[in-house]
């Protein structure tokens, strides 16, 4: 059954290593007949959480803010799988990524939870110079957990110092297969 895919692509970079990943996998979905929606972080206006507890999930805009959390509020809640792509900025998320999950937030409260649970997976694709992504996915781990997604796998690709250091290397391949994969 095909399957609605949203991914939050975290990269400053809209050809970098990260993007790539990303390319890969969306074509592996979209090969398998999934659809699939990429959010550009890095080019959208997304304020951070203010803390508020004034969310409330079942309105169109749950959150307090207005900006473009908006446009990705209503695919979030109507996708089953959820991407996390990022690079790795001192051995997490971006801060795009992570201002964008933040915010996310405002799907649990009020007056019904929309992100918790609901049959979602999520996989994670990250790039960076270094290999040391034990901190991240730590954390990922954490938020599948928490929010009680099924981890569909990451892909981490390390040694890519370099804007297009990540072409050729088995990871893009791997991005593919899980891109594919999904079910």
């Amino acid at each position: 059954m095909p399957k609605k895919i949203v991914i939050l692509n975290g990269s400053p970079r809209r050809k970098g290593n990260t993007s790539a990943l990303v390319n890969a996998f969306t074509e592996g979905a979209e090969s398998a007949g999934h659809t699939v929606t990429e959010f550009f972080l890095g080019g959208m206006n997304i304020h951070g959480c203010k803390g508020c507890f004034g969310g409330h999930s079942s309105k169109e805009c749950p959150c307090v803010q207005r900006d473009d959390m908006d446009k990705i509020y209503p695919a979030v809640r109507e996708c089953d799988v959820i991407v996390l792509a990022s690079p790795l900025y001192y051995w997490n998320m971006s801060g795009q990524l992570r201002t964008a999950v933040d915010r996310l937030f405002a799907l649990e409260e009020g007056d019904g939870n929309l992100l918790r649970g609901h049959g979602r997976a999520s996989a994670l694709l990250m790039a960076a110079e270094g290999h040391d992504f034990e901190d991240v996915v730590l954390y990922y781990n954490h938020l599948m957990e928490h929010l009680k997604w099924k981890n569909l796998g990451q892909i981490l690709a390390g040694g890519n110092g370099g804007i297009e250091d990540i072409a050729g290397k088995p990871e893009i391949s791997a991005a593919y297969t899980l891109g594919k994969s999904v079910s």
